[in-house]
């Protein structure tokens, strides 16, 4: 484990974060749930190549964004088998406390809508499409 996933381990736990990005000096935290803070990463144009990040849940939704951030490695609380799975396509490392089937949804009533969302996707690109779709149709039901 190198300096930068050990560090932002470290910063996900004191600060009670959802997600902690980490290359050198630059630390980066969040404490928005979901994946909005890595839309929010993408969509800001900056470059988060390389970085180390710990993040206290990740379903294959977050995984597609961590693959178009172009992360170096994770740590995740919890992760779900689909989300390894396309770390491992992608030649990400990673590590976890908990592997679980699929993530749940808040309710615990079914497969977190991300998780869902990206069932289907064959790209990175594809699966960003598709979240940022089902954001879409969950904000026009509220």
């Amino acid at each position: 484990m190198n300096n930068d996933i050990i560090k932002a381990k470290e910063i996900l736990d004191k600060e009670n974060a959802t997600c902690v990005f980490c290359r050198d000096e630059s630390v980066i935290i969040s404490h928005k749930r979901g994946v909005n803070p890595l839309i929010e990463l993408i969509e800001s144009g900056e470059n988060y190549s390389r970085f180390s990040v710990a993040d206290k849940v990740v379903g294959n939704g977050a995984a597609f964004l961590y693959v178009i951030l172009n992360i170096r490695e994770i740590f995740a609380k919890v992760i779900s088998d689909a989300a390894c799975d396309t770390f491992n396509k992608y030649g990400i490392s990673y590590m976890y406390e908990n592997r679980v089937k699929s993530i749940q949804n808040r309710t615990n009533t079914g497969i977190c809508p991300m998780e869902q969302a990206v069932m289907n996707a064959k790209t990175p690109d594809e699966a960003f499409m598709f979240i940022k779709k089902k954001i879409e149709e969950l904000k026009s039901v509220k």
